[in-house]
C-alpha cells in the first residue's frame, strides 16, 4: 500500500479544505500530463489510476501499462507544476465558497498590516481580508497582531485571487454586533426597524419589540449599561442613541431627535417634509454638534427634519397668513387648511404646487394657481432680503469709517 501518498492526501484535504476525491483527481490529470510530456505526444491515449484505498498508482499508455516511476525527473517537474496550479485553484474555490456563504455576517480577525492605507486582516490560516480606508472607523488605527471584528462586505474573484472585502462602518455591522451582544435580536423578540450611523462619530438605532413583556430600549442597553457598553467599545467610543420605534412618524420623530425635548411637529406628506418646534433652550440639543442628531434623526426616520424655535415657527404663518389674505377672495379657512397638511410657510405652499390644494383642499384651481402664484412672489421677496441688507451694510461701512476718521482728527 502507498501510504505515504495517501496521507499526503489527506493532509491537503485537511488543511486547504478541500475535497479528498478532487485532489486524486488532480494527481490523475497531472500525471497523465507528465506522462505525454515525457513521450512527446501530447495527444496519445494515457491513462492513469490511483487506488482510493490502497494509493497504489497504474499507468497505462495505448493499453500498454507503464511505471510512473521509469520516467525521469523533468516530466515529475511537471506532474509536479501541474499539481501545484489545480491546488491553488481548488483551494481558492473553497475558500471563495466558504465566504461567500458568510457574506453580511461578523468575522474575527488579526491584523497583519497596512497597505497603501488598506488594512490586511488575517481570517484564517488560508485567506485575507481586505479592509479599504473608507471602510474602516475614521480615528481608529490598529497594530499587527490586534485582535478585531469586521463585517464581510464582499467576496469576489479578482485575477485568480479571493479578495473578501471587509467593513467596520457599514451600518449592518452594527445591527450584527447589537445581534451578538442582544440575545433578545438573535431570538427576532426585539427587532431593529431602522438604522442611521456616521461612522466614529454616532449612531442612531431604532428597536422594537415583538413580546410586550419585553422592553426593547432596555434590553438593548442591559443591566447597567453592560451590552451597549461592550459595543461602544467594539466601536471605540462611537456614540450610540436607542430610539423606540413608533408607527406614528410624530413619535418616531420626537424620540428620534433625543435628548432634545420637542414641542410640536408638522407633518407635510407632500413634501415628506417635517416641521419640528422646540424651545430656545433645546435648539442646540435637537440640531447636534455640526448638525448630526437632527441629520441622523431624518436618516432614520425618513423625513426632511426643519428644526424652528416657536418665534422663527410663528414668523413662518404670520407670512404665509399676510400672502393668503394678499389673494383677492382668498378665504380665511385655507390658512387652517394648509396647516393641516403641514405647510406652514410659503416656501412650503411654493413647494407643493396646485395639485393638492385641489385634491385634497378642494380649492378652486383659478384660486389655487393664484395663492402658488402669490407665495413664489413673497418667496422671491424674502430670497432677496439678506442681499439686500448685505448692500445695506457696504453702504453703510464707507459713512461709519468717515465718521471715526473725523472723530479722530
Amino acid at each position: 500500500m502507498n501510504q505515504e501518498l495517501l496521507r499526503i492526501v489527506d493532509n491537503i484535504a485537511r488543511d486547504k479544505n478541500i475535497d479528498k476525491e478532487s485532489i486524486f483527481v488532480d494527481l490523475e490529470e497531472a500525471m497523465v500530463s507528465a506522462a505525454r510530456k515525457h513521450f512527446g505526444e501530447l495527444d496519445s491515449n494515457v491513462a492513469v489510476h490511483i487506488d482510493r484505498v490502497s494509493g497504489e498508482i497504474t499507468a497505462f499508455k495505448d493499453e500498454v501499462q507503464i511505471d510512473m516511476k521509469q520516467l525521469g525527473r523533468i516530466p515529475a517537474q511537471t506532474a509536479k507544476q501541474v499539481m501545484i496550479q489545480k491546488i491553488r485553484a481548488n483551494e481558492r474555490d473553497s475558500i471563495y465558497a466558504e465566504f461567500v456563504q458568510r457574506k453580511g455576517t461578523i468575522v474575527s480577525g488579526s491584523v497583519v498590516r497596512y497597505e497603501s492605507g488598506t488594512l490586511i486582516v488575517n481570517l484564517n490560516r488560508r485567506a485575507e481580508g481586505f479592509m479599504p480606508r473608507g471602510e474602516q472607523i475614521m480615528g481608529q488605527t490598529h497594530r499587527p497582531g490586534e485582535r478585531i471584528r469586521c463585517l464581510i462586505l464582499d467576496v469576489k474573484e479578482v485575477a485568480n485571487q479571493v479578495k473578501i472585502i471587509l467593513s467596520r462602518t457599514h451600518p449592518d455591522f452594527i445591527r450584527k454586533l447589537f445581534g451578538l451582544e442582544v440575545p433578545e435580536i438573535a431570538e427576532n423578540i426585539i427587532e431593529i426597524r431602522a438604522l442611521a450611523r456616521e461612522a466614529g462619530y454616532r449612531t442612531k438605532v431604532a428597536v422594537a419589540s415583538l413580546d410586550d413583556k419585553v422592553d426593547p430600549v432596555g434590553a438593548c442597553v442591559g443591566v447597567r449599561g453592560s451590552r451597549i457598553k461592550n459595543i461602544v467599545d467594539e466601536l471605540g467610543g462611537e456614540k450610540i442613541d436607542i430610539v423606540r420605534w413608533n408607527e406614528s412618524s410624530q413619535v418616531l420623530i420626537a424620540n428620534a431627535l433625543m435628548p432634545a425635548k420637542v414641542s410640536e411637529i408638522a407633518l407635510c406628506f407632500e413634501l415628506g417634509k417635517a416641521t419640528v418646534v422646540v424651545d430656545e433652550e433645546q435648539l442646540s440639543l435637537a440640531i447636534g454638534k455640526h448638525g448630526q442628531n437632527v441629520r441622523l434623526a431624518a436618516r432614520l426616520t425618513g423625513w426632511d427634519i426643519d428644526i424652528l424655535t416657536p418665534d422663527e415657527y410663528n414668523q413662518g404663518i404670520e407670512r404665509l397668513t399676510s400672502c393668503i389674505k394678499s389673494v383677492e377672495a382668498a378665504e380665511d379657512t385655507i390658512i387652517d387648511k394648509l396647516i393641516a397638511i403641514g405647510v406652514i410657510s410659503v416656501l412650503d405652499l411654493e413647494d407643493v404646487g396646485t395639485e393638492p390644494l385641489i385634491n385634497e383642499l378642494s380649492i378652486d384651481a383659478g384660486m389655487a394657481e393664484k395663492l402658488i402664484a402669490a407665495a413664489g412672489e413673497e418667496a422671491k421677496r424674502l430670497a432677496a432680503e439678506p442681499k439686500k441688507q448685505a448692500e445695506n451694510l457696504l453702504e453703510e461701512q464707507p459713512q461709519v469709517e468717515e465718521a471715526n476718521t473725523e472723530n479722530k482728527q
